[in-house]
């Protein structure tokens, strides 16, 4: 009869085989031009991924364990952060990131309801939906055409003396103008979030983004830069706000514990809590009105070996992105994405916006693409605020424009991006890029 270790080694090593067996001539099968799908994003991955899945699972520790820690310690390292919390989505992490701000532990810094976040109408709904939530007032503001980014010229017109926070993300990987934003809230003293979940590798003046605010996010979704199915994260250098969300997380609890074990706060029948009877079971007093956002140690020890390939992830993105740019340049009804000088962005996708004039619309432009079997997606949202969840919402009460969004309307009737994903190689490249010019040529 085996060991268990050497039973535990002989299914992974099975995994393994079922993998190069399976999946891997899966993912190698020939490009046929013209047959082929070619989507806009989707999961890489080999046998290292799939042994870890299944050794967790053997380990049969469901929640948040070894693997989790090994991967928010890893990806704090990576990012030069202190701390990052492992949550179960990219949207939680938004959340997450966006409730800490409300916590009475900030004091005079608190978000309140009633109170004023900046950010911008064309993005990700999850950006702004925890503000709205909360009660909180979001104030749009229209974004640099090139960049689909925030215009920065426009933050001071958008101050108030409600305004605590600025909240947004670098759109499709390219960064936003982090130095110019932070030095707005640090003059203001607002709150900074940044939305990495499209951005995880960009960099600029050297530094990861994500890392400039108080807060950064990221999301693990299929899509994204590395993947453990659903998953994100949140992250910060800040140890108030790092305390504040991991209560949040784990149901708001007080005690800092990790999940079946025991009174390593040394509070556990010995403090006064609120008007709670003294010595009441810390396990189960509760700071804040939280949830239960955790992910399993199963998503994690996919994290962990996703990890490993990220900067091979990110240059492939990069590599993408230049051959399509190569490729589109000279195309005169196409506007090129622009990215901020001292930036190096980690591309999550290749954005294309007509020109006033141009002999195509976005609609037909997308069509096209689609009927030659190439995926394309519009910028998210366009401009949320068309959207029908505005609706029931009232401009002055629930949300505020600061100024006209002409080029966040532009975007939404004009722009259309494809993937830059590391499954694609220089022949879906070349035949995404012939497929631009060849029917539209002017």
């Amino acid at each position: 009869m085996m060991s268990a270790e050497q039973l535990k080694a002989e299914i992974l090593a099975k995994v393994a085989e079922y993998y190069h067996q399976v999946h891997e001539p899966a993912q190698s099968k020939p490009f046929v031009p013209g047959q082929s799908r070619i989507n806009y994003a989707g999961r890489v991955f080999d046998e290292r991924e799939m042994v870890n899945l299944v050794d967790s699972s053997l380990d049969f520790w469901l929640t948040y364990g070894d693997y989790s820690r090994t991967f928010e310690k890893r990806l704090a390292d990576y990012l030069g952060v202190r701390w990052a919390l492992l949550v179960n989505s990219g949207s939680s992490a938004n959340l997450l990131a966006f409730m800490a701000l409300t916590s009475p532990l900030l004091q005079d810094r608190q978000i309140r309801r009633g109170d004023e976040v900046i950010t911008i109408a064309c993005g990700f709904p999850t950006t702004v939906a925890p503000i709205i939530q909360y009660g909180a007032v979001p104030v749009f503001l229209d974004v640099d055409l090139a960049t689909a980014n925030i215009d920065v010229s426009r933050l001071e017109s958008a101050v108030s003396s409600k305004t605590k926070a600025v909240m947004l993300a670098h759109t499709l990987g390219n960064p936003f103008d982090v130095r110019a934003v932070k030095a707005f809230c640090d003059k203001h003293a607002l709150w900074l979030i940044e939305d990495n979940c499209d951005a995880l590798g960009s960099r600029v003046d050297g530094m990861l983004t994500g890392a400039f605010g108080d807060i950064g996010t990221s999301s693990f979704y299929p899509p994204h830069h590395m993947t453990m199915g659903e998953g994100g994260a949140v992250y910060t250098n800040n140890p108030v706000l790092r305390k504040v969300m991991f209560s949040l997380r784990d149901w708001g609890r007080d005690c800092w514990c990790d999940s079946g074990v025991d009174n390593t706060c040394r509070k556990r029948f010995s403090t006064q809590h609120g008007s709670l009877p003294f010595g009441y079971d810390h396990k189960y007093v509760y700071s804040h009105f939280g949830y239960n956002l955790k992910a399993t140690d199963m998503q994690a020890a996919i994290g962990c070996a996703q990890l490993d390939k990220l900067p091979g992830f990110i240059e492939k993105r990069k590599e993408n992105f230049r051959v399509l740019y190569e490729g589109l340049k000279d195309v005169d009804w196409l506007l090129m994405p622009q990215c901020i000088s001292g930036s190096d962005p980690s591309w999550f996708g290749f954005l294309m916006t007509l020109k006033d004039g141009a002999p195509v619309t976005r609609n037909q432009l997308a069509e096209h693409l689609e009927r030659q079997h190439i995926q394309t997606r519009n910028l998210f949202a366009g401009n949320l605020l068309r959207h029908p969840c505005f609706d029931s919402l009232k401009e002055g009460i629930d949300y505020r424009i600061a100024g006209a969004l002409t080029n966040t309307d532009k975007i939404m009737n004009d722009s259309l991006w494809v993937g830059v994903y590391p499954g694609m190689d220089r022949e879906r490249l070349t035949y995404m890029i012939n497929t631009v010019r060849l029917r539209f040529s002017v």
